[in-house]
């Protein structure tokens, strides 16, 4: 089964490298743009008065695009191939990028759109990026090689906040009361100003999007070519065919689903969780410094899971991350105090290695079925926009910190799946 993986692609190490260098340009940039939401949501919030629910659209509307344009996506890859997919995903996030200046002056409903149509971008890129990382290499070392290319996925994450914080959200913080207390031309006045804000940012990210497009169109990329699966079991044509007849690529996709789910849902609640008066009664602006910590443990536990998984088992080390996890999170439940503030933070560190590797994982030996697996795999990306609804809602019933139960129940999942699929790679590799 392995020689599908190693036969469809060039061997030579030079240019594998020189493909990643590019490619992991790609991830810094999704991360980037996806982790500015966290910096949109309260300014927008703020700019058009609008109800928690309300605001939380922008993570509904961005996320709910990976369900939506995933699957078309990876049709697209399989018809135009990886390269040519990824120039088209970061063209359009460019355009989603440049609608940011005329919803400066339109309003709430145009900034969705340009929500979803940069989200639509980032995910053909991940369709055509996460696979492609996949390849470049010995199979065995292809869940290292992901986490590798997440790890400055992850810097994009880390640095977005600061750098949206400088540059869009307003240095004068102004109550809701003094708000209130101008007269109704300034309070437009003002709004509009805030609005604006965006524009200049996001209209130099547009130009960053299509001048790296133009790089990654002129590189000379090894091509990869997916031969057609060897028939190695006595089922049907239909069922080889199907991406859906691969049981741990379904499996794999909860994961995503649940992970993704975990991580944001975690990352959405962080700042009020720590503003609990029995956790650190922190306000929402120091609390805010303390965000950083979690996406920036996430950074850095994926450089050592480049070096830990070159050694151990994905799976296991897969389950053991999600346990960790499961400790961290029932320990900011139950406990107080900075205790349960930090236990909550370092779930960062643990989630590391938990999308790279259960990408990798489901993608296994899928051959020619492997853009429309990955295309399955980022439209479970949608859990970003479901999960956190679902704690919303317990926290509103029984409370903000007993409400975390809904990530811990995530990861019990993501540890059953990388213990089941802990030796997929011993079996495949020799």
């Amino acid at each position: 089964m392995s020689k599908q993986d190693t036969g469809a692609f060039p061997s030579t190490t030079g240019n594998h490298t020189s493909a990643l260098v590019i490619v992991t340009i790609l991830f810094f940039m999704w991360g980037l743009l996806t982790s500015l939401n966290d910096v949109l949501i309260p300014h927008l919030k703020a700019v058009y008065t609008l109800t928690y629910v309300q605001a939380m659209l922008v993570q509904f509307c961005f996320f709910g695009a990976y369900f939506i344009v995933s699957w078309p996506a990876g049709i697209l890859i399989k018809r135009i191939g990886y390269q040519r997919g990824a120039v088209a995903g970061l063209v359009i996030a460019a355009c989603g990028c440049a609608l940011f200046y005329p919803a400066a002056t339109r309003g709430y409903g145009l900034f969705l759109l340009a929500f979803f149509v940069l989200a639509a971008g980032i995910t053909i890129l991940q369709v055509a990026a996460n696979p492609y990382v996949t390849v470049l290499g010995d199979p065995k070392t292809a869940s290292s090689r992901l986490t590798l290319t997440q790890a400055f996925n992850s810097l994009g994450t880390t640095v977005a906040p600061a750098i949206g914080g400088l540059l869009i959200l307003s240095t004068t913080v102004m109550t809701a009361a003094q708000f209130d207390a101008l007269p109704v031309a300034q309070q437009v006045a003002h709004k509009a100003q805030e609005a604006a804000a965006v524009q200049g940012p996001y209209l130099a990210l547009a130009a960053a999007l299509l001048g790296l497009a133009g790089l990654f169109a002129l590189a000379r990329l090894p091509q990869i070519a997916h031969q057609e699966e060897t028939v190695l079991t006595p089922q049907s044509t239909a069922e080889r065919n199907s991406v859906f007849a691969h049981r741990h690529l379904v499996l794999g996709a909860i994961g995503i689903f649940l992970y993704v789910g975990g991580e944001v849902s975690i990352g959405s609640f962080l700042i009020n969780f720590m503003g609990e008066p029995n956790v650190a009664a922190l306000s929402a602006a120091d609390a805010a410094q303390y965000v950083s910590y979690y996406w920036g443990g996430a950074m850095v536990g994926r450089f050592i899971g480049f070096v830990v998984m070159r050694q151990v088992s994905p799976g296991k080390a897969l389950a053991f991350n999600a346990a960790c996890s499961i400790a961290l999170i029932l320990t900011a439940i139950l406990g107080s105090g900075s205790l349960a503030m930090w236990a909550i933070i370092a779930v960062g560190l643990c989630n590391s290695i938990m999308f790279p590797t259960i990408f990798s994982m489901a993608l296994k030996d899928l051959g020619a079925l492997t853009g429309q697996g990955s295309g399955v795999l980022c439209m479970a990306i949608v859990g970003g926009a479901i999960v956190p609804f679902i704690q919303g809602f317990l926290a509103d019933q029984i409370g903000l910190q007993w409400s975390f139960f809904v990530p811990a129940a995530c990861y019990v999942f993501i540890a059953y799946f990388g213990l089941k699929y802990a030796g997929m790679y011993d079996k495949s590799s020799t």
